[in-house]
């Protein structure tokens, strides 16, 4: 449905119907939905909504000079404002809480948005006006475009808009939105896109911004940082720039604090500068940090968990295969080896690098190392120490220990499972333990094996209880 009024029309029988619970002749898009239930759930009136006005005159001005977003305005202007005049719109800049710090536009749109609420100082967080895109796309984090009766409160039904978050390029947290905003009539496909751009340029703006302050900070501190020993630049945030015979440092730090303890147990002293701070290691601790500890218990584990320095993180089936696979290659992998390992010829690398990512930031960037993939960690792992228990001798405990990740499918997996598999069999049988064959045949290594059935049969006696429920198990493999 093309025609902007039919389809609000389309949309209000959609939203009464839905809010009536009755019938309604054609489904709302998943975001619109949910952002219903929140906005009910928060107590939004769908009927009848003013925006509160939370900041005027001297407190609003204040909050415009000190806020992130100022730094690109201009950029947005030029983006925006022009395009936003000529198809009757406002570009709209929120902050983080959805209250609107910019508006500009025609006069004529402006005075229109006014009756509605839609100036600056006013708050559009779903909480407070339900679904709208500003106040959506701040809940969702992800650029949204709303249309007419798709606003939950029924006053701004003869609006539509479109917004998208703007990131700190620094710490990844959302500083507001930009939104353009018109008249129903005025609505267009690409208003979404436009307005995607906008942020995403604004982001790059800000990314350059923050580049420039730290090659100044850099500039300014790095002779003093270079005469010392064990130091690091932070930045405002705590993020390291630069450093200086410190060994391996996270790549943020929690900060303001006079003395701190890094991951690794070393203590650290740290002083402000302008525009950052100095970070310096306890004389005590200079020396190398020691290696984390990794424990892998994944024989038999259906849902599989490592544990850091004592700490228990539970992994998903993938990030289980790649502690596998990193495990069975001490030398390191690259993502392309890594690909082929998980998901046979297949695999890619570019989904390896994201999964190795995601996994890096869930355990910690000290436990798996880059360039090549690999575990810097001191490692414990039961199916590398599996061979061990075979050639002393420990058959119950191996044979009683299942498979490797019995879940996974990963070519790296499957080939490791089976031959550890393979050799606990061959070790078992060869042994002629009736103890340890029971063992075997009831773990799910051994339960279908008809060999190792028919064995523990030869080595039970008539009197052993067990002997009739292995011949039974014995008849039904058979």
């Amino acid at each position: 449905m093309t025609n902007p009024e039919d389809y609000a029309h389309l949309l209000a029988r959609v939203r009464d119907a839905v809010l009536s619970g009755g019938p309604a002749p054609a489904a709302p898009r998943e975001v619109v939905s949910d952002s219903w239930r929140r906005s009910l759930a928060g107590g939004v009136d769908p009927d009848g909504n003013p925006p509160p006005v939370v900041y005027s005159g001297a407190d609003l001005r204040d909050l415009r000079a000190a806020h992130p977003l100022a730094e690109v305005l201009p950029v947005l202007r030029a983006t925006l404002v022009g395009i936003a005049d000529e198809a009757m719109h406002l570009m709209i800049v929120t902050d983080a809480d959805g209250n609107i710090l910019w508006r500009e536009g025609q006069v004529d749109v402006c005075l229109l948005a006014d009756r509605v609420g839609l100036a600056e100082g006013t708050r559009w967080s779903e909480d407070a006006m339900g679904t709208n895109a500003m106040g959506t796309t701040l809940a969702v984090d992800r650029p949204v475009q709303i249309h007419s009766a798709e606003h939950l409160v029924r006053t701004i039904h003869a609006w539509t808009c479109a917004a998208a978050p703007v990131h700190d390029p620094d710490t990844g947290a959302v500083l507001g939105a930009i939104d353009v905003t018109g008249p129903l009539r005025t609505r267009h496909p690409a208003t979404l896109a436009l307005v995607t751009a906008a942020a995403q340029l604004a982001e790059g703006q800000l990314r350059v911004r923050m580049t420039a302050r730290d090659e100044q900070l850099r500039r300014r501190n790095l002779p003093h940082l270079l005469g010392l020993r064990g130091a690091a630049l932070l930045s405002a945030s705590g993020r390291v720039i630069a450093a200086e015979a410190c060994g391996p440092l996270p790549a943020r730090l929690d900060v303001p604090a006079a003395s701190l303890s890094l991951p690794d147990g070393r203590e650290a002293l740290v002083e402000p500068l302008d525009e950052g701070y100095l970070l310096r290691l306890s004389r005590s601790t200079r020396s190398a940090p020691r290696k984390p500890r990794l424990e892998l218990r994944f024989l038999g584990a259906t849902h599989p968990v490592a544990t850091v320095d004592g700490r228990e993180q539970p992994l998903s089936p993938r990030h289980a295969d790649i502690l596998t696979a990193l495990a069975l290659n001490p030398a390191g992998m690259t993502a392309d080896q890594l690909a082929l390992a998980l998901h046979g010829d297949a695999g890619n690398p570019v989904t390896a690098r994201a999964e190795m990512h995601r996994l890096r930031t869930a355990l910690g960037d000290r436990i798996i190392l880059t360039r090549p993939y690999r575990l810097a960690a001191d490692l414990t792992a039961d199916f590398l120490a599996l061979p061990d228990l075979l050639r002393a001798n420990d058959l119950r405990a191996a044979a009683g220990s299942g498979p490797l990740l019995p879940r996974s499918d990963a070519p790296v997996v499957r080939e490791q499972r089976d031959e550890l598999e393979a050799a606990v069999r061959r070790a078992v049988l060869d042994a002629g333990d009736a103890d340890d064959l029971w063992g075997l045949a009831h773990s799910p290594t051994g339960s279908q094996d008809l060999e190792v059935h028919d064995t523990l049969i030869g080595l039970l006696s008539r009197r052993d209880p067990r002997l009739p429920i292995a011949r039974a198990r014995r008849d039904r493999l058979a």
